[in-house]
């Protein structure tokens, strides 16, 4: 999966995700607005600073970190230091004023949002056999499987806590990988919130037989590690949280993006009729944006993904916890 996402030759290197699949981030400019929202109520928790850190990261071609910089309040975005995290190219559009940097930051004092990364963040895949579990062999050529090796002991205590499997041929994703991923980003976190926005699940109802899947050209495809197609798997952002709180965490809120958005105004409301005969532009744009804010909050489709928001020093905004 490593190699396959990341090597030379693989599908984040070589390949723009907006090409193969849709996030919130292509679906509309309100979602960066929201977190623009999110990035004004850190700024004043922290005391409005003379510097302010706005981290994306796997930022792809920054057009998130983009939008939301444009939506900032203008004496915010004075004060901003913008900053995508990417392993490919710097897209030559992407303004000057932002950073781009193939490594997190050392330190981090603002908002730092990880859309859709944790998902790519390579794993191993345990199936239970007869003999207990062992970890998943792929051929990376043809995707073909086996059952390998027993898993490590890392492996068995996160699986225990986790993810228990139960049944021959029941499976589980390792998540520990991510886990430590996320709790990179609260250790470099010197004040300020942490968001995590993923496909995701929790210890209630795991997945009996995984999420492993690939992704190209808008279809679900094998989760052949080649190199040609997204390979991806959901989250199990509860561990992460746990990870996060013993990396230095002070609060924390893990809830869906339906939620989470409607508490930032996305409400999906249609305007009133009457709007129709009185602002007629006004009553277009006002129906493009409840049917984009629909999109977004759908519980089936986007709306369903998990948000893991993580503060240090400061409180989780009121408004996403609403």
């Amino acid at each position: 999966m490593e190699q396959a996402l990341y090597g030379e030759n693989g599908f984040y290197r070589r390949e723009s995700p907006a090409e193969h699949f849709r996030t919130s981030v292509h679906a509309s400019e309100r979602f960066a607005g929201a977190l623009a929202r999110v990035l004004s109520e850190v700024d004043a928790a922290l005391g409005h600073p003379p510097r302010l850190d706005l981290v994306d990261i796997g930022a792809g071609t920054g057009r998130l970190l983009i939008n939301i910089v444009r939506a900032a309040e203008p004496g915010l975005a004075a004060r901003l230091a913008p900053a995508a995290v990417e392993i490919a190219a710097r897209p030559p559009e992407i303004p000057e004023e932002i950073e781009w940097r193939s490594v997190l930051p050392t330190e981090i004092t603002g908002l730092v949002i990880a859309n859709e990364w944790l998902d790519n963040v390579p794993l191993d895949v345990v199936e239970q056999t007869p003999a207990g579990p062992r970890l998943l062999e792929v051929w990376a050529a043809t995707g073909a499987e086996r059952p390998g090796p027993e898993p490590s002991a890392e492996d068995l205590d996160w699986l225990r806590q986790w993810w228990p499997l139960h049944e021959p041929g029941d499976r589980a994703e390792l998540g520990h990988p991510r886990c430590g991923a996320w709790a990179s980003v609260i250790e470099r976190l010197r004040g300020g919130l942490a968001v995590a926005v993923d496909y995701s699940h929790t210890l209630a109802a795991r997945p009996v037989y995984g999420t492993l899947a690939g992704y190209r050209d808008g279809a679900l495809v094998p989760a052949v590690p080649d190199g040609s197609c997204d390979v991806t798997a959901h989250v199990a952002l509860d561990a992460c949280m746990t990870a996060g709180e013993r990396a230095g965490a002070t609060a924390t809120l893990l809830t869906t993006q339906r939620t989470a958005l409607r508490g930032l105004g996305l409400t999906g409301s249609r305007p009133p009729i009457t709007m129709a005969h009185q602002d007629p532009r006004g009553y277009v744009a006002a129906l493009c944006a409840a049917g984009e804010d629909a999109e977004l909050t759908d519980p089936a489709g986007l709306g369903g993904f998990g948000w893991l928001a993580q503060s240090v020093g400061i409180p989780i905004p009121k408004i996403l916890a609403v």
